[in-house]
């Protein structure tokens, strides 16, 4: 999409997304309908990687997620949109954080400090996270190829102070604060598929052979930073809580590969816990292990 189509997108979701959340979420449901039943998106990509990821599950009981997935989608789609206009008063009455202790004690040592997530629930609204600790709180990301998208979701996540930094750039972000005296929390997404040429590590994740970027190991190894895993929960439609886990407090010298282990484990928990609002749409998969030579 060019200049044309975005400002013409922008425009319309502007004033759309002034409409209270009661109205979005018919808008929401309506979406829904497209998204599961016609024309559909990606049904055959969710349907194989949920029965590929649960074998003891019953075609009825992997349907039910299905559902409920493509649900919860289509309120991601527009809770993420009503960023654009939500004021911080409401939106931290909506997105909540439990066990703050952790991130403050952790301040208290001047700790840096990893956290780790998913793309479960609705992580986008982590955007509130400036509001609820003194830390430079950053997101890692990739970013999109169209520009004007990428300036768009770039805009709505640091609303509310949240630092985008693409991941090629993290550790000069990390160093310059460093020296500054400036304690950083840095959100790296765990789930994120690695390019072929930059796969470095396999697990098994959801019952299948799994690339693993191993980002977060290095760079908190690298630094001792404290790793805190993020466990977004859904209240209801449209509430949320974001409890903080210490997964380490100190990351130096630990043995290869425990870093990476422990939070992919951690993630696949919260996944099994309640799968439908993880995003089965990726095409997580994609890559195949090879089969090394005996």
């Amino acid at each position: 999409m060019g200049a044309i189509g975005y400002y013409i997108f922008y425009g319309i979701n502007w004033i759309i997304t002034l409409l209270p959340f009661r109205i979005l979420y018919l808008f929401a449901d309506l979406l829904y309908l497209i998204l599961y039943y016609f024309p559909s998106y990606r049904r055959n990509v969710v349907a194989a990687n949920l029965k590929n990821s649960f074998p003891e599950k019953s075609p009825e009981e992997l349907k039910r997620i299905e559902k409920k997935f493509y649900k919860h989608l289509a309120d991601l789609f527009i809770e993420t949109l009503k960023l654009n206009h939500i004021p911080k008063e409401q939106l931290m009455k909506r997105f909540t954080v439990s066990n703050l202790s952790v991130l403050d004690k952790l301040l208290e040592d001047k700790r840096d400090i990893i956290a780790v997530l998913g793309h479960y629930n609705n992580w986008e609204w982590l955007a509130a996270l400036p509001l609820y600790t003194k830390y430079k709180t950053i997101s890692i990301y990739k970013p999109l190829q169209n520009k004007f998208f990428d300036r768009f979701i770039n805009d709505l996540r640091s609303k509310h102070g949240m630092v985008l930094t693409p991941m090629s750039n993290i550790i000069r972000e990390l160093i310059n604060d460093k020296k500054n005296g400036i304690n950083t929390i840095s959100a790296f997404i765990s789930d994120q598929t690695p390019i072929r040429t930059e796969i470095k590590y396999w697990t098994t994740f959801l019952n299948q052979d799994t690339p693993i970027y191993m980002g977060t190991e290095k760079v908190s190894s690298k630094y001792n930073m404290a790793i805190v895993f993020f466990h977004i929960q859904k209240i209801k439609r449209g509430y949320y809580n974001l409890n903080i886990e210490l997964l380490f407090n100190h990351t130096a010298g630990l043995p290869e590969h425990l870093i990476t282990e422990t939070h992919v484990k951690r993630l696949e928990e919260t996944i099994r816990e309640k799968p439908e609002f993880w995003v089965w749409s990726h095409r997580r998969w994609k890559h195949k292990r090879p089969v090394e030579n005996e």
